[in-house]
């Protein structure tokens, strides 16, 4: 591995290449990545990267973002298999025809959809400012939410805003077991219990903390009353927890029984994990799997991301 981590570093320098990677990638990928980040700090970051090209570690639709964010930069992806759930439960042919329907509402979609979806938009969110992106709408708009219900159902308790929820979910998050959560937070009454908002509210009402997986991180940061933490999220985070709470336990939850059968160790996103470290160093040899997109679609999918990041 220190082999393949200094061939990364040297072709990164030649070719003037930057490396963002997602928290849910593997530990290795986040220790040779230049930037880690949830979706909002790297779209921002890949709005304002003045590198010529850009490594996504990632899934497809966050170096899509990326791509509309900096035109002028190469954006290129290890795994162009790295999709997502969210993404595939919500086509751009469907919205549409939605949006004939309902012609009145406002379309929010979370940042995890197609680049065709956020084009079909008029303000994209991420978990970090989805409360924020809701409460900026005027209170006589209907809204459309999508693709999350998981997502959609959470801003609507916090916010109180109802709106019309699309039924897409993410595949790591809703297969979490509640039985199994209970059986750990009796078996560690010391431990608190973290959660994503992409998590089933069955799940959600028993945790001690909600938030996006920058926000999961600064609460174990700066949360001393505990050294121990129960995670509802991808599993990937934890090497990030780890290295700012050294003293701490992190306890990931198994998902549910299959076959009568609890999967402990597969709490993982598959399509984060396409990803590796031979990927990396082979497209950045090859330069093959770049983000290209039609500049008409590009613009049309910039202007909800810019209303986003106006906020």
């Amino acid at each position: 591995m220190p082999d393949l981590q200094a061939q990364i570093k040297e072709i990164k320098k030649q070719k003037n290449a930057i490396i963002l990677a997602h928290y849910y990638q593997d530990s290795e990928i986040q220790e040779i990545a230049d930037f880690i980040g949830d979706s909002l700090e790297l779209s921002k970051k890949a709005a304002t990267s003045s590198s010529e090209t850009i490594i996504f570690a990632g899934v497809r639709f966050m170096a899509e973002v990326a791509k509309i964010l900096n035109p002028k930069a190469r954006v290129f992806i290890p795994s162009l298999k790295a999709g997502c759930s969210l993404e595939d439960s919500c086509k751009a042919e469907d919205l549409a025809e939605f949006k004939k329907r309902n012609p009145n509402h406002v379309v929010v979609s979370y940042i995890n959809c197609s680049t065709h979806v956020k084009a079909l938009s008029d303000i994209i969110c991420t978990s970090s400012n989805a409360q924020k992106v809701i409460e900026s709408i005027p209170p006589e708009k209907q809204i459309l939410f999508a693709p999350d219900r998981h997502l959609g159902g959470y801003l609507e308790k916090i916010t109180g805003r109802k709106m019309t929820l699309w039924q897409g979910s993410c595949i790591v998050h809703e297969r979490f077991s509640l039985e199994h959560l209970i059986k750990m937070q009796a078996q560690n009454e010391d431990a608190l219990t973290i959660a994503h908002p992409e998590c089933p509210e069955n799940l959600l009402k028993h945790a001690q903390f909600i938030g996006s997986t920058s926000k999961l991180l600064n609460f174990v940061e700066h949360e001393k009353s505990a050294n121990k933490f129960i995670v509802l999220t991808e599993a990937g985070i934890i090497h990030q927890m780890q290295k700012i709470r050294q003293d701490a336990t992190f306890l990931t939850v198994p998902y549910l029984e299959r076959d009568g059968v609890s999967c402990i160790n597969c709490n993982n996103c598959h399509f984060m994990k396409m990803n590796t470290m031979e990927k990396i160093l082979d497209v950045l040899n090859t330069e093959k799997n770049e983000i290209l997109l039609e500049e008409n679609l590009r613009l049309a999918a910039k202007k909800p991301l810019d209303a986003m990041l106006a906020l």
